[in-house]
């Protein structure tokens, strides 16, 4: 089984298969990429002769022929124009004619499997399983920041050992690497490694250097680098490379390899029929799209190029019952003790199998008189749905890591290599669950339907509610609950002897609502966390102290926080162990009053203090000279450069600048920080840890001043003698 598919400039194919002595390449010359034109809606017809004739004619096209395919779910086998195409690169070109050499009009002719990708497509359309049969040697290729904006490299790090000097040097030490460990796959730091270690060896003259394994072709770019937004946040996608023969993954371009590890890859991989390399630059609902491609394959289903899905006519009253989100239960602001935590397990994507939620099935014409989701009048057809077959093998197969996770726990040795194996499987697939609910609603999404997403949150809200009732019932209160998740105490008001089991009364929901219904875990206490400005709980601010354990469940504040430096987040949690041992706010304002001593006494290392931000813009689309401007300043005038979405590094050295000098770069090496404003920011994690009990800034202020004026006093009032 090939593990990289390589396509040449001359329209070759390479095959590259992991054998226990190293990479075996099997070359096909035979290999033609196919795309279909089809009527757009199936009351169209379409006589393909004049089409066909004209797509004969062109270089590019190898072969023309009509056969049957399913130009979507709800539509049966039909006549459709198949294109083979003499190479990849011409496909996109050649499907563009198809509306400009037709006489239909533009909306009557849709073309499909145009924007594949290179691997995936070779691997869909050859039923060929990318998982490699051999275990993948690699190597590791780092570049420090500071080396990232030149031509040439002064030091680069193979396989974790720098090496400085002139490129000559540096090419030599990376080639014999290459040669002794003769990796399939190149883990870099940046994809620009590539393109920049050849154009060394091009200054230098050394002509033998090479990266690939495949003589006469060196590397191919496959993208440029791009930034793009995504719900409201700014991401930059880096420039993407090939070297025939060798996988590359970019780490500051993967979210699966960096998100979980090499066996999630893996698992991916087999799933979704993406070779390593695309599987590893690859976001969520690119994987996710695959593996529905593969679904809709197997059914002989093309896969749209545009999406154009119509959403059915809904009256104003439909409308505004289906434009709500999921179940919310506002929190209780406040410490709250001896608190239980219950989950439903994968919720959305159990209510995708269970209810039969599907953009196939959705509102069928076969039973529109049925209302079968709640508060929406939805029917749903009785016909399994394709999205069912693509999430339940995905959803068993996690229960069952998930199982075999807690029996290698359980052993007096577990296995650490076992359970990492088995860790990275789990993180992947559960990011697959995860997206596949908000990936039905997404409008670019090649089989999505905004009904089916409807359709989830109606289900979800009804079900939650159910659990609720039946919760209050058996005489346990609701303080929090949100969309999949709901926090419990003793009601008071309820005599011990009354109250039913936690435990029975989660596998009575089960039954009920026919998903599973877990306890989570026990707390000592949990504290939720008003708004900022607000009294009102925040929904996803929370802390509390795991019972029998520890350790703590924190989430939403300041240590959870990327941006956060590592000394704020040591104090903060050092916090919260003040607070669980004592519950004395003055206990907490200790903790930080000692913080800020050691902070204004320089006993800080800077490197505890770095914050990392993203960048959101250019540096001349800011207005307001904020920290990251200064930080942006700093690299431009060490021409570093940063794109927005990506993220900067550094310490606040003087925040009451609005200079450059207001910050230093990480890798500066500076060794002076603003006591003053980190001590602001220590005042605003402590403040997230006291304000469920009632304390906001002015309170912790207060209370340092007074602490500080009694230390003064103590200090000063020597007794007569």
């Amino acid at each position: 089984m090939p593990f990289a598919i390589d396509y040449l400039n001359d329209g070759r194919v390479l095959e590259w298969e992991a054998t226990a002595d190293g990479a075996v390449a099997t070359e096909r010359d035979d290999y033609t990429p196919r795309f279909y034109v089809a009527p757009r809606a199936p009351d169209v017809e379409i006589d393909f002769t004049r089409l066909r004739t004209v797509y004969d004619r062109h270089p590019d096209v190898v072969a023309t022929d009509i056969v049957a395919r399913r130009p979507g779910f709800r539509r049966d086998d039909e006549d459709v124009l198949a294109v083979d195409v003499a190479h990849i690169d011409r496909v996109t070109s050649l499907a563009r004619q198809a509306r400009q050499l037709s006489e239909y009009p533009v909306g009557d002719l849709a073309c499909f499997n145009v924007d594949l990708s290179r691997e995936f497509r070779y691997c869909l359309e050859n039923n060929v399983d990318p998982t490699p049969a051999s275990d993948l040697s690699t190597l590791r290729l780092d570049v420090p920041i500071t080396e990232t904006t030149g031509d040439a490299y002064t030091e680069l790090s193979v396989a974790g050992e720098t090496i400085t000097g002139p490129p000559a040097d540096i090419l030599t030490t990376v080639q014999a690497a290459l040669n002794d460990h003769d990796p399939d796959v190149l883990v870099c730091s940046t994809s620009e490694i590539i393109p920049t270690l050849y154009g060394m060896a091009t200054t230098a003259g050394v002509d033998d250097f090479s990266l690939s394994r495949y003589t006469g072709v060196d590397f191919q770019q496959l993208a440029s680098r791009s930034t793009y937004a995504s719900y409201g946040r700014v991401g930059h996608s880096p420039a993407r490379y090939n070297v025939p023969g060798r996988v590359i993954i970019d780490r500051s371009n993967t979210f699966f390899f960096g998100e979980t590890n090499i066996d999630g890859v893996l698992d991916l991989v087999t799933r979704s029929r993406k070779p390593i390399q695309e599987t590893a630059w690859a976001s969520i609902g690119n994987i996710l799209t695959a593996i529905q491609v593969c679904e809709a394959h197997k059914r002989g289903v093309l896969v749209p190029w545009h999406s154009w899905r119509h959403e059915k006519y809904k009256s104003i009253g439909v409308l505004h019952d289906a434009d709500r989100g999921g179940f919310i239960f506002a929190p209780e602001v406040g410490l709250h003790e001896n608190v239980h935590e219950l989950d439903f397990s994968s919720l959305y994507p159990n209510i995708i199998c269970t209810r039969n939620v599907s953009p196939d099935v959705i509102r069928c014409e076969c039973h529109r008189d049925r209302e079968d989701v709640p508060g929406l009048g939805y029917s749903i057809c009785d016909e399994r749905g394709y999205l069912v077959d693509v999430l339940q093998p995905i959803i068993d197969a996690r229960d069952e890591i998930k199982a075999a996770i807690r029996r290698e726990q359980r052993r007096d040795e577990p296995d650490e290599e076992r359970l990492d194996e088995l860790e990275g499987r789990s993180g992947a697939l559960k990011w697959i669950l995860v997206a596949c609910f908000g990936y039905q609603g997404f409008n670019n999404a090649k089989y999505g339907r905004i009904e089916c997403h409807e359709a989830i949150n109606a289900f979800a809200r009804e079900i939650l509610l159910t659990a609720k009732k039946r919760l209050e019932a058996g005489g346990w209160r609701v303080v929090h609950g949100i969309v999949d998740s709901i926090w419990v105490t003793p009601d008071p008001d309820v005599d011990e002897r009354q109250r039913e089991n936690l435990e029975e009364l989660a596998t009575e929901i089960t039954e009920a609502v026919d998903i599973r219904l877990e306890y989570e875990a026990h707390y000592d206490w949990v504290t939720f966390v008003p708004q900022r400005e607000s009294d009102a709980g925040a929904l996803t601010k929370y802390f509390g102290k795991v019972a029998g354990a520890d350790e703590f469940k924190v989430r939403g504040i300041e240590a959870r926080q990327r941006s956060t430096p590592r000394f704020i987040e040591d104090v903060q949690r050092e916090c919260l162990d003040r607070l669980d041992a004592t519950q004395s706010p003055e206990a907490v304002i200790g903790c930080l009053e000692r913080a800020i001593s050691n902070l204004h006494a320089g006993e800080v290392a800077v490197e505890q203090l770095l914050e990392r931000n993203r960048v959101s813009k250019p540096l001349d689309g800011y207005t307001q000279n904020t920290q990251n401007v200064a930080a942006l300043k700093r690299a431009r005038d060490q021409d570093l450069t940063v794109h927005p979405g990506q993220d900067i590094e550094y310490v606040v050295v003087d925040d009451e600048k609005s200079s450059r000098d207001r910050v230093a770069l990480a890798h500066e090496g500076v060794e002076t920080y603003d006591p003053s404003y980190y001590e602001t920011q220590l005042v605003r994690a402590v403040e997230s840890v006291l304000s469920p009990l009632g304390w906001d800034r002015t309170d912790i202020r207060r209370e340092l001043a007074e602490t500080r004026e009694l230390d003064l006093t103590a200090f000063t009032a020597v007794p007569n003698e």
